[in-house]
């Protein structure tokens, strides 16, 4: 069974995304800001990350950073799910390392399943 770390503050979408994935069959900690996600990675090796860009606390972007500049974290392959759709947002997440970028006004919840799954399917 596939582990996923949702990093996403607003609550319906977080829930509705969790129970989706859940039905799929994946294991899902829903974190509601990005301090909680790092402190859930220090201590667990998701299969992936779905993580939101404005968080509060820490941003998506310094998640990132801090992800990449600290050893003590696992590091999962991370897919963004963000409002924000600018080039230059997509432009970081991908130098961040993200595998996928998905506006939340253009991608709906079947379709981002499905990318997590073609994701996952492609790890193994």
């Amino acid at each position: 069974m596939k582990n996923i770390l949702l990093v996403e503050d607003e609550p319906l979408l977080g829930n509705l995304l969790r129970q989706r994935l859940e039905r799929e069959g994946f294991t899902v900690f829903h974190a509601r800001d990005g301090a909680q996600g790092l402190e859930y990675l220090k201590e667990n090796k998701p299969d992936l990350i779905l993580l939101d860009i404005i968080l509060p606390k820490v941003s998506g972007f310094e998640f990132m950073e801090r992800v990449q500049s600290d050893a003590e974290y696992s590091k999962p392959p991370i897919v963004i799910i963000s409002n924000l759709g600018q080039d230059t947002d997509l432009e970081r997440g991908q130098a961040l390392g993200a595998i996928g970028y998905f506006v939340k006004a253009r991608v709906s919840m079947e379709e981002l399943v499905e990318k997590v799954r073609d994701f996952l399917v492609s790890e193994t």
